[in-house]
């Protein structure tokens, strides 16, 4: 079961935490096996492995739901903003302490429920040994706490360098298009000036558009296939105004995977290369389909024409280029664009993308 599959537990916390959480909580329950089979190996009369086990995992779960889902949740109250919710201040400070004493306690009453014993008389028999107890639970909370600030903030700087790589490689997109458009108009401009007027009323709307929508798109994440969609019928209405009938789209995005987090201006420039390279050679033009799919954990986003086509290696052309990099920044390994072309019947490039279930 990957990370993604098992946060329906998780869907009351805000969905850029999620995975965080349940990675973080493996971590600690990986530790906690690691603690009883530890306390039974070596005083296995005093901590058989079957107490060990509820005692270890019921401490370890109770402190780290306290210190965790709910600091999340807390967040407003803590002063602290996503996506690093690990802020040392003095609220947050107070809450981690008090979630350890609270959660030791709570961990230790299904320990002696289990055991049918009460820990809390230990303080009464062997004083030292029931602070032993407590302080050295404290100790591996505190180390767990201590691990995961700084394991956290060395995340949020990595999704800082991305989002930052991101937006470089988008501002080297938006001229890109603007120059190959604004290259069209002039040819227009001589050819057919009602047309040219038109597609610069055209522009000056997508533009707009594109102004909107890049200030509403300012926390990670928040641009989705919906929004990338809109950009392409954006782009397609502009292009349309130069190739009349020559140009026919077709865009299907289901429902359900409307609101799926992509990077902006990803499937634009391999619009742009179809039109291009596909359709404007051609003298009937032709149909441009954008599709996107869920299969299992993968998101697939389809770009196909019914163009020229060629045969041989893809075109190594600033669109493919930018937008193998903005794959590669955004998923690492898990992003892939798979091209393919046979001549007089089209190309088709399809994106793989890891699937994020909210």
């Amino acid at each position: 079961m990957t990370l993604h599959t098992g946060l329906w537990w998780l869907r009351w916390l805000p969905a850029d935490s999620r995975a965080g959480v349940q990675r973080r909580a493996l971590i600690v329950w990986g530790v906690a096996a690691v603690i009883a089979l530890l306390q039974t190996l070596f005083s296995p009369a005093q901590h058989p492995l079957g107490a060990s086990l509820v005692y270890s995992y019921g401490i370890s779960t109770c402190i780290w739901f306290l210190c965790d889902p709910l600091r999340i949740a807390l967040r407003r109250w803590l002063r602290a903003e996503a996506p690093h919710y690990w802020t040392l201040n003095a609220r947050s400070v107070l809450h981690q302490l008090l979630a350890i004493v609270l959660g030791y306690a709570a961990g230790t009453a299904m320990g002696d429920a289990y055991t049918g014993r009460s820990t809390w008389q230990l303080l009464l028999l062997s004083p030292e040994r029931f602070w032993g107890f407590l302080l050295w639970s404290v100790g591996i909370s505190a180390g767990f706490l201590f691990f995961f600030y700084h394991r956290e903030k060395a995340h949020a700087l990595e999704r800082l360098a991305t989002d930052t790589r991101l937006k470089l490689l988008e501002s080297q997109l938006e001229p890109h298009m603007l120059f190959n458009t604004l290259a069209n108009l002039r040819v227009l401009i001589g050819t057919d000036p009602a047309r040219a007027t038109a597609m610069l009323d055209q522009l000056g709307d997508y533009l707009r558009a594109t102004l909107a929508a890049s200030r509403a798109d300012g926390t990670a994440g928040s641009h989705t296939l919906a929004l990338e969609f809109q950009r392409l019928r954006d782009y397609l209405g502009l292009m349309s105004v130069r190739m009349g009938e020559r140009l026919r789209c077709t865009l299907d995005l289901p429902d359900d995977l409307a609101g799926h987090p992509v990077p902006p201006l990803l499937l634009q420039p391999l619009v742009e290369n179809a039109i291009r390279h596909g359709l404007e050679p051609s003298v009937e033009g032709g149909e441009i389909v954008v599709s996107a799919s869920a299969e299992g954990d993968t998101l697939r986003i389809t770009v196909r024409d019914s163009g020229v086509g060629c045969s041989g290696t893809p075109l190594a052309g600033f669109g493919l280029t930018q937008v193998r990099e903005r794959l590669a920044t955004a998923f690492g390994t898990q992003g892939r664009l798979d091209w393919a072309s046979t001549p007089g019947q089209g190309t088709q490039i399809t994106l793989s993308l890891p699937r994020q279930v909210a």
